[in-house]
């Protein structure tokens, strides 16, 4: 394990970019979330939870898939460029990175979507404990472990200095190209941080949300879950507005559009929210005609449908971002709770 103060952080920051893209936490009139860091950028590690998941670096919220152009009655396609290059992404939190192995079981499944594969490929993860769990945070109930993120380095903040620990090769060969600013961390580092993450995991047991019952959600509760009469009560207050689903690590609908530019036409995706009353919409309408079904879908999805189509694993990751940014107070954890009630336990 190695340290660095956290005095020289700039320093380290201008060496991993001066060799390829460094995406960090930045504050920007006063929200903060990930973006390319220069020496003008305010950057914020102390901030827990960046206002969207940093998934943009891997799944972007637009990007560009091919140019169509046409001269006289010729048409050519110019495909866009894959990612060629690496690029690093620091103090991204346990929860996601494991967001990011759900997007992974979506997009790295046959057919392989290339375009996220290839920033996947050639993305470096720096992980960072979380300092200071908050209240909305619940991935304990997801089985991920905030003290001790798993990324291609697992990084520490404890008392002046921040800690470094390379988990892959990867994480090895950044490490390396970061040689004469890290030194060894020495058994008292080795201290601090273990101390450091007995202080997180103290506070992860005192989060109001931290032994939330799963139990009747998974692959198996598909016609129950799906036919409660508990629905027509909860989705009431939702707004449709996409909040939850902007901020969510894991979401990862996208739709699909052209756009002139005047010298050719470019067609694009972008994210798109299974809580919009034209997501999926074709020439028959939409499968989905009413609100309540659009709300149970996107819960359905994290905690049913994912499950039984993934080994069981949710996909959901107890970020807490639905939780603090939905205008009318639903969210997962509201839901699972109702059900909770209805079958008698408190």
């Amino acid at each position: 394990m190695l340290k660095i103060e956290k005095e020289k952080l700039p320093e380290l920051f201008a060496k991993i970019a001066a060799g390829q893209e460094l995406y960090l936490p930045v504050n920007i009139s006063g929200q903060v979330n990930f973006a390319a860091w220069d020496e003008e950028v305010q950057v914020d590690l102390t901030t827990l939870k960046s206002v969207k998941s940093p998934k943009d670096a891997f799944f972007p919220q637009s990007e560009n898939l091919y140019t169509c152009k046409r001269e006289g009655k010729k048409i050519t396609i110019e495909p866009e460029e894959l990612k060629n290059q690496s690029f690093v992404v620091f103090g991204m939190k346990a929860c996601d990175v494991q967001g990011l192995k759900v997007l992974d079981q979506v997009f790295l499944s046959d057919p392989v979507d290339t375009f996220y594969a290839a920033r996947r490929e050639h993305g470096v993860i720096v992980a960072l404990a979380c300092h200071e769990p908050e209240e909305t945070c619940f991935c304990k109930v997801f089985g991920i472990d905030c003290a001790e993120p798993a990324a291609d380095v697992a990084a520490w903040m404890a008392g002046e200095e921040l800690f470094f620990k390379p988990l892959t090769e990867k994480g090895e060969a950044l490490t390396k190209s970061l040689e004469g600013l890290l030194t060894p961390a020495g058994e008292a580092g080795e201290q601090a941080v273990e101390e450091e993450k007995a202080a997180i995991r103290a506070i992860v047991e005192k989060l109001p949300y931290s032994n939330l019952s799963l139990e009747g959600w998974n692959g198996d509760a598909l016609t129950e879950k799906f036919d409660s009469p508990l629905w027509e009560e909860l989705y009431k207050p939702c707004l449709a507005c996409g909040t939850c689903t902007f901020v969510c690590p894991t979401c990862q609908c996208y739709d699909i559009k052209d756009y002139n530019t005047g010298h050719g036409v470019q067609r694009y995706r972008c994210w798109d929210s299974c809580m919009y009353s034209d997501f999926t919409m074709m020439a028959h309408g939409n499968n989905r005609t009413s609100q309540m079904q659009r709300f149970r879908q996107r819960f359905m999805h994290k905690l049913v449908y994912f499950p039984a189509n993934n080994d069981g694993m949710y996909s959901c990751v107890g970020c807490g971002r639905c939780v603090e940014k939905c205008p009318a107070a639903l969210n997962i954890v509201k839901v699972i709770k109702s059900f909770q009630k209805q079958g008698g336990e408190k």
